[in-house]
């Protein structure tokens, strides 16, 4: 396969151009205009942040994004699926709240925001996934899959479990409904805490396979008829359905390559990504630790493999922030060095197992041209 294009610029601009203007620039260069956008509906998939959590996209980066989708004709929309864990964008109105509150709506970004998955995370379709080795299947947001062109924009940040979220988790584990995030998250399937269930059998009414009933007036899901969809889990107020089991990591990054393949097949795709603000951990905490890593810039490509695979070395070859959990690991005495900063930053995470597994199946290549503008 030949080398994927990765068009790179950094946070440096001039007195009389913006950091959205330049945006606009990277993106043109890297060839969205060769999109046919006219009279589209283009979702911009990212990510509003969780309420406490600050190092989120700034909404000056989505409104230069989603004025020259306007511009080029088409008719942006933001959107993101409800979260599989408890959470102030667990709902579509809390979701919708989240987003309002961070700063997210028609006069910061120029479009409004629609959750992808309806208001319990139930609104899916099911899509074959191409090349699917550990999903057959993806359940996807209905919103993100009715659109008729993705533009993917990234918070490029570090993560406690694939390492880093860049393009393949924003999209992938992004755009999975709460039956998509249950697959890729969970080998097993959700039950019930008595000490939190208050018999309101709202889970029941909500599950599609009779697979609940009650025991001294709490709520029993039964493993042989559970499907795994989680929709009790959108139906409980009282947040006391849980998943039981997390996939062993290799099968997480897998997966979330497979989600992307599913939701990017068929449709004209574009990805951008933001190295900035680099939290260790993910923008879906309430809280967010300092940058691991200094501010580097804004990347565009229409292959998420080759952009993911770009940020991370670009992110490797950065000097660590020495006050930062990153720092502070690399300046522990006797502290075993992998030479990874996603590593050194959360020992226990994998991340280059997505995207090996993501050239595998064709969603793109790691191997790439990067070109500074």
């Amino acid at each position: 396969m030949e080398k994927a294009k990765v068009y790179f610029t950094d946070f440096r601009t001039q007195l009389d151009v913006s950091l959205g203007v330049k945006l606009q620039r990277l993106c043109r260069k890297a060839g969205i205009e060769s999109i046919d956008f006219t009279e589209k509906f283009t979702a911009v998939k990212m990510h509003f942040g969780e309420l406490g959590n600050f190092s989120y996209l700034r909404p000056n980066y989505v409104k230069a994004v989603t004025d020259l989708i306007r511009e080029l004709g088409g008719k942006p929309f933001l959107t993101d699926c409800n979260t599989l864990y408890p959470g102030s964008r667990k709902n579509a109105l809390d979701h919708l709240y989240n987003a309002e509150v961070n700063g997210f709506n028609s006069v910061t970004t120029g479009c409004y925001v629609i959750i992808a998955d309806g208001l319990k995370g139930t609104d899916d379709v099911t899509l074959p996934v191409p090349g699917g080795v550990y999903c057959r299947e993806a359940y996807v947001g209905r919103a993100l899959h009715d659109a008729d062109i993705l533009i993917s924009l990234s918070h490029f940040k570090g993560h406690e479990m694939t390492g880093f979220g860049g393009a393949i988790k924003n999209v992938g584990m992004g755009g999975g409904s709460r039956a998509g995030k249950m697959q890729q998250h969970n080998d097993g399937k959700p039950a019930v805490d008595p000490e939190l269930c208050r018999g309101c059998r709202k889970c029941a009414r909500e599950c599609g396979s009779d697979a609940i009933s009650y025991e001294n007036g709490k709520a029993v899901i039964s493993q042989e008829l559970c499907k795994g969809c989680g929709r009790c889990i959108g139906a409980c107020a009282f947040d006391a359905i849980k998943p039981q089991q997390d996939s062993a990591l290799k099968a997480l990054c897998c997966k979330m390559a497979e989600y992307t393949a599913a939701i990017c097949y068929g449709k004209p795709c574009f990805h951008i990504s933001l190295i900035m603000d680099v939290s260790p951990n993910c923008d879906c905490h309430g809280e967010n630790d300092a940058p691991i890593l200094p501010n580097i810039g804004m990347l565009a490509s229409f292959d998420p493999v080759a952009l993911d695979q770009a940020c991370a070395d670009l992110c490797l070859a950065a000097e660590p922030v020495r006050n930062s959990q990153l720092g502070d690991h690399l300046a522990t005495p006797g502290w075993h060095h992998h030479h990874d900063h996603f590593l050194d930053s959360n020992p226990n995470v994998l991340w280059k197992e997505t995207l090996e597994h993501g050239e595998a199946i064709g969603l793109g290549t790691r191997n790439y041209e990067l070109i500074r503008m």
